[in-house]
């Protein structure tokens, strides 16, 4: 009956429950010879529209661009820094699998404490004997049931207290039988403790002192981790800020192209300019067209990855909206004391905390190896109350009497010849701890070369807003002076032009200047483990719901 049972679970319920079936476990090829063959693509049967060429494309250009063709469909979504982050806070998948594991973590804590649970054990037993005597004096029959009910309680000092009542019915074909059934109740008491190699609270909560350091540890990278998303939206942020202020100059470009191209067509009606101007002016006007092309590209770009960075739900990666920062620059002369910001990124950063997070668990484990080096003598101690009736009630009375007791003590005791094994996995924890309190220096070093490098750079880079701020304004005026005399006739188109992009580029390497500003800014503070602003942030892990 038993063995059929066992073959239909095998043959129908394994499958199902084992998570590691073949089904789950395997993976299937989905077509043969995925792996060898290399596919070709031809793009332009994927094309939504017709293929056209590079002439048909370039007149349709000319006849049907503006700007106003470049507007995305739906509502433009104006979003601030702030919410940048919040969002992040919430949706980013990075810090989504990061916030697992404090809770993770959290249960590894639980499982050792848990070593030091009370356990409930019961045992129930029918025997029966049947077996050929010599003698009329012993049975040879038998029917015998045995219960067994106890407890069992590890102690934090590494021993062992187990408290049984076993519970015996005899019935037997012996003649010469007292008690025919006869009752047995015993009620023992135990203990078990060694005295040196597992002895002690410190070497018995190893587990759960570890676990715990480990805990604090995932802590202090999952903050780490979310610093590091955090700037990384800050970063991605500016970088899309940048990328709109870029395509405002050249969007303007555009336009002060257009109206050169206007004058042009003027003077040439007026009979004041020859017809070339107005084809160097149609030129300029091209060339400010490739550079609004390119200024759209790297906008979408820069949406596509804050859009990845906050993996909001009505801004996927895939959505068209535009998204229009809201957080300007607000650029600041500081003189920052390089040495004492090293100082608090030294005492603030997760990583220093992780190391000596580390040393603690490496400390922990030479204690535990060095107990473990030690002999193992335990100490055995045993008390029993002996119960015997005809009934049960009277072998319980019979024990509760207590004229029948048995105790034993002793010791016991394995002492290893050489020990090498022990003493090598010492070694190695000292050797370890020896190589985590170089890595903390080394790592020290490295925090303060970081933040020595990041007040330098944040230094530099208000150095260049001031400078491209000056070299903008100034731009701007040689950019006026050069339509006033080309009004004036002693300029061409190409000079305006000229001055007109000698403009752009300087402001771009303005805006540049602020956004690296602002970017340096998020640097200094993740190098020295903070989030830039005056706000704090929170983040909470994940677990199972209850």
């Amino acid at each position: 009956m038993l063995i059929c049972v066992y073959l239909w679970m095998n043959l129908t319920g394994c499958e199902n429950a084992n998570p590691l079936s073949r089904n789950d476990y395997y993976l299937e090829i989905a077509r043969e010879g995925a792996v060898e063959i290399i596919d070709a693509k031809d793009f332009a049967s994927s094309s939504r529209t017709p293929p056209v060429s590079v002439e048909e494309a370039t007149a349709a250009m000319r006849r049907d661009w503006s700007p106003q063709s470049m507007v995305r469909p739906g509502e433009p979504v104006s979003l601030s820094l702030a919410e940048a982050r919040a969002a992040a806070l919430a949706g980013n998948l990075d810090l989504q699998v990061t916030l697992y594991d404090p809770a993770i973590a959290q249960e590894s804590i639980n499982e050792e404490e848990a070593r030091f649970e009370w356990v409930f054990t019961a045992s129930a037993r029918r025997t029966h004997v049947d077996a050929a005597t010599a003698s009329t004096l012993a049975n040879s029959q038998a029917l015998i049931d045995e219960f067994d009910f106890g407890v069992n309680i590890p102690l934090r000092t590494g021993g062992t207290v187990n408290v049984n009542l076993p519970v015996n019915r005899t019935e037997t074909n012996n003649a010469f039988a007292t008690l025919n059934p006869s009752f047995s109740t015993d009620l023992r008491f135990s203990i078990s403790q060694p005295l040196l190699r597992n002895a002690g609270v410190r070497p018995n909560t190893h587990g759960i002192r570890v676990a715990k350091y480990q805990k604090r540890l995932t802590d202090a990278l999952t903050k780490l981790e979310a610093i590091r998303v955090l700037a990384n939206v800050d970063r991605a942020y500016w970088n899309l800020y940048a990328a709109r202020q870029s395509l405002d100059v050249a969007l303007k470009q555009y336009e002060l192209a257009v109206a050169q191209l206007e004058r042009a067509r003027r003077r040439v009606a007026q009979e004041t300019a020859p017809r070339i101007e107005v084809t160097r002016a149609e030129s300029g006007v091209a060339q400010r067209l490739e550079a609004i092309i390119v200024a759209q590209n790297a906008v979408k770009q820069r949406e596509r990855d804050l859009k990845r960075l906050m993996n909001r739900t009505d801004l996927p990666v895939n959505n068209q909206q535009a998204v229009l920062p809201t957080t300007e620059p607000n650029p600041l002369g500081l003189q920052l004391d390089a040495g004492e910001l090293a100082a608090f990124a030294i005492d603030n950063r997760m990583e220093m905390l992780e190391q000596e997070l580390r040393l603690a668990i490496n400390a922990s484990t030479i204690d535990f190896q060095r107990n473990q080096a030690l002999p193992l003598v335990v100490l055995d101690y045993s008390y029993t109350v002996n119960g015997l009736g005809g009934n049960l009630g009277n072998s319980f009375d019979l024990m509760a009497s207590k004229r029948f007791e048995d105790w034993s003590a002793g010791l016991r005791a394995e002492i290893p010849i050489g020990n090498e094994a022990a003493n090598a996995r010492i070694n190695r924890a000292i050797l370890e701890r020896l190589q985590r309190l170089a890595t903390r220096e080394q790592r020290r070093q490295a925090i303060e070369t970081e933040v020595r490098n990041a007040v330098d750079t944040f230094d530099t880079n208000w150095q260049r807003v001031l400078a491209a701020r000056q070299a903008a304004i100034l731009a701007g005026e040689v950019l006026l002076g050069e339509q006033r005399q080309y009004d004036a006739g002693a300029r061409t188109s190409t000079d305006v032009l000229d001055a007109a992009a000698a403009l752009a580029d300087a402001q771009n390497a303005e805006i540049r200047a602020l956004v690296d500003y602002q970017i340096a800014q998020v640097d200094l503070a993740f190098a020295t483990g903070t989030l830039l602003g005056q706000g704090q942030v929170r983040w909470e892990a994940k677990g199972l719901e209850e």
